[in-house]
């Protein structure tokens, strides 16, 4: 059976250049922090992907910090101990919206009576009064307030206001962190522009490897607490030999992110691909739920729920029918509940553990999609006539 993966934004299939440019790096046998040739030549490596990535993001490669991936670079983030121009400038305070990625709603490094949840409305964008209330509030004399945000919903594909929560964390002298996975590679981000402190990154929601991300410091002398001390890797922020063949894919993969975004096309092939299905996918069921449908979105996710339908029987009945799709964030998975995005929202349990979400990366075509329509029209036409 021929299957059609969408599930991108759980991870999306590793791109052939970037697994050419990986086996070429597999055959560097240095250490990156050993001064001899060898040494040297892995060091060159990672020193040439990290200009890659910081290219994506308008960013100065030394503000580059390669993690495990995203999770490790929110938390690195979420700490008190931070440094503006090298001297600490501590943080007191979390202030993170409800609708965010799990390691940013652990609350990172601080207790639970050192953050605060900021709210959303119904179509799951961040209430920008309420965030102005909390940082009002917000008792400067202990330390500065910190945001964090994810540019991108993982579950609906909502762009949030992130530019002027920017504006307004600077108003109010607060650190803002931006979860940026889902953003980038998918509309332009410049750290400089949107004027945040950092931003966390993850290579496998780019065609990449797993097991690679970076968090991106906007300014020198800006700096995270530490969180894996020991040697001096990563300009001391974070210790541990660097995994060189799965930074160099990381690399490849931003390069190949960005001048998908350069030429423009290939985001307005997936947003065409994700439109005609929503249409196709009304035609079938007219009163389907697409959430977030009325705020902007980037063009290659759906998430949406028939009513009268459960999840996991879509889920279930579209992988047996060879297409792959989730019901939310990979790092939920493992049992079908409420999507926390969604309850978030207002929405109730009957439509939330109904989600199923779409989403489409550089290897989706229309035969996909396809796929995709068939199967699901089978489903809804066999359950309605269940329910008759």
């Amino acid at each position: 059976m021929i299957r059609a993966y969408l599930d991108h934004n759980a991870t999306s299939p590793l791109q052939p250049a970037v697994r050419d440019a990986m086996l070429s790096a597999f055959d560097v046998v240095g250490n990156p922090s050993s001064v001899h040739k060898e040494g040297r030549a892995a060091r060159a490596l990672i020193e040439a992907a990290r200009s890659k990535v910081s290219d994506l993001v308008g960013a100065e490669a030394g503000h580059v910090i390669f993690t495990s991936g995203a999770s490790e670079a929110n938390m690195l983030a979420l700490g008190h101990g931070m440094k503006q121009e090298f001297q600490p400038a501590p943080a007191s305070h979390l202030f993170y919206s409800a609708i965010e990625h799990p390691s940013v709603l652990s609350g990172g490094r601080f207790g639970p009576s050192e953050r605060s949840e900021i709210p959303v409305d119904s179509s799951g964008v961040v209430d920008f009064s309420a965030l102005r209330v909390l940082l009002t509030t917000h008792d400067r004399q202990t330390g500065r307030a910190m945001i964090a945000v994810m540019a991108v919903n993982s579950e609906t594909g909502v762009i949030q206001p992130y530019a002027e929560i920017a504006a307004l964390a600077s108003e109010h002298d607060a650190y803002f962190h931006l979860d940026a996975v889902q953003a980038a590679g998918r509309i332009p981000l410049d750290i400089t522009e949107i004027g945040c402190t950092s931003l966390s990154l993850s290579a496998h929601k780019l065609g990449g490897p797993m097991g690679v991300g970076a968090l991106v410091m906007a300014k020198e002398g800006l700096e995270p607490e530490p969180l894996i001390t020991g040697g001096p890797q990563e300009h001391r922020l974070r210790a541990g030999t660097e995994n060189v063949a799965g930074i160099v894919g990381f690399g490849e993969a931003c390069a190949l992110a960005k001048d998908t975004l350069s030429s423009d096309d290939g985001i307005k092939r997936l947003m065409s691909l994700r439109d005609s299905f929503e249409a196709r996918l009304l035609e079938m069921a007219p009163d389907v739920e697409i959430f977030g449908g009325k705020a902007p979105r980037v063009g290659n996710t759906c998430q949406f729920a028939v009513p009268g339908l459960k999840g996991e029987t879509v889920l279930i009945q579209l992988d047996l029918a060879g297409v792959a799709v989730s019901s939310g964030s990979a790092c939920s998975s493992g049992k079908v509940a409420a999507s926390h995005v969604l309850s978030a929202m207002g929405y109730g349990a009957d439509l939330a553990t109904g989600a199923i979400r779409m989403s489409l990366g550089w290897s989706s075509q229309q035969a996909d999609i396809d796929q995709l329509t068939t199967a699901l029209g089978k489903i809804c036409t066999k359950y309605s006539r269940k329910a008759s």
